[in-house]
């Protein structure tokens, strides 16, 4: 209340967004499988999927994809834990635009899911915050279960992303 008068309180709630990922790979390359847990206030989602023939770095960055695409809104403020310094480094410490910049010169792998990452992640305000893994985080670890179990799944995807990059194709 000023002067007498009463002014509307307007209180905008926007909603965290926490994503833990994780990224497996049996063998590098050979099967391999992502897992994300998305949370929000008390919801929670889990997200996982296996490919018949990938690296474990591209599952890494496959996880946090998923996860930001399963977002319904853009401008959400996401904190991503991933125990992937591939990943995370690769945000934190400007690697990511070090590429962009050079179009992948010199080799940078995985060229097709940084551009789709970098996409999701300039529609929102996006943290990367590294954990150790297989160490005492739960979510993370239920991640590593989700990924591993996915790996290990049957009629598994194809990462046509690596299984279709002529450097890889043996004819």
């Amino acid at each position: 209340m000023q002067d007498g008068k009463e002014f509307p309180v307007q209180s905008i709630i926007m909603h965290d967004i926490i994503l833990y990922t994780d990224g497996s790979s049996r063998g590098n390359p050979g099967p391999g499988g992502y897992g994300a847990i998305l949370m929000s206030g008390d919801k929670q989602k889990e997200l996982s999927a296996g490919y018949r023939r990938t690296t474990n770095n591209r599952m890494e960055l496959l996880a946090v994809i998923a996860g930001l695409q399963a977002l319904k809104k853009p401008g959400m403020n996401v904190t991503v834990y991933s125990d992937s310094q591939y990943v995370v480094k690769a945000v934190k410490e400007g690697w990511l635009n070090k590429w962009l910049a050079t179009n992948f010169a010199k080799g940078k792998k995985n060229k097709d899911l940084w551009v789709k990452f970098y996409d999701l992640f300039r529609q929102h305000h996006v943290k990367f915050v590294w954990v150790k893994g297989h160490a005492d985080n739960a979510f993370n670890n239920r991640c590593d279960e989700l990924a591993t179990t996915a790996a290990d799944g049957k009629n598994l995807l194809v990462d046509e992303g690596y299984e279709m990059d002529p450097d890889r194709l043996i004819l």
